[in-house]
């Protein structure tokens, strides 16, 4: 059980929580660059080299994840905290979020078991980024912007600051991020 939130503290690739390590990377980009196509490709590849990976999906906007009406719904709406839902093959659990709180400590407990985490965007949050960029989506390089962006991952030739690691390779591209990680 967590106590109060604890301060993260990034150090190389690390988030560091109660003892336990996150090894934690943010892929970023701008709409329809590809993130989610490369993220499911780099599961793929790191989980047949024996890797456990877990995946969360940062999304901008406030919306309801569950459904008026339904059950689980109704549970979190008379105050039940957390409120879980289980099917055949799946569970899912409700956590409210203040604007404040780190979501990823709140997940760290159910992430522990995996040996590195993709997280699909987030980029205010502190810790590594690499960036996903097409020149033909024709909008601008976050790594110009954002200093925690370790690589740019494309098959163009970005003017950027930071190393450009071809997008057409993932095996390379998985160790790449493994030994950036420090995994591999």
């Amino acid at each position: 059980m967590w106590v109060g939130e604890p301060k993260p503290r990034f150090q190389r690739g690390e988030l560091l929580l109660v003892g336990e390590r996150m090894r934690i990377l943010h892929v970023v980009g701008r709409q329809n660059n590809g993130k989610t196509t490369l993220i499911c490709e780099l599961v793929g590849e790191l989980a047949s080299r024996g890797y456990r990976v877990g995946t969360i999906k940062h999304s901008t906007h406030d919306h309801e994840f569950d459904r008026p009406g339904k059950d689980s719904y109704r549970h979190r709406q008379a105050g039940a905290l957390p409120a879980g839902v289980i099917s055949a093959g799946q569970l899912a659990v409700y956590l409210p979020r203040s604007p404040e709180q780190d979501p990823i400590i709140s997940l760290a407990p159910i992430f522990e078991a995996c040996d590195l985490v993709l997280v699909e965007g987030f980029i205010e949050r502190g810790g590594p980024k690499i960036e996903v960029w097409r020149q033909e989506i024709g909008k601008s390089l976050l790594a110009n912007e954002h200093p925690e962006i370790i690589a740019v991952v494309s098959d163009d030739a970005p003017a950027v600051r930071v190393p450009v690691w071809p997008r057409s390779d993932l095996v390379g591209l998985a160790s790449r991020i493994l030994a950036t990680l420090g995994l591999g």
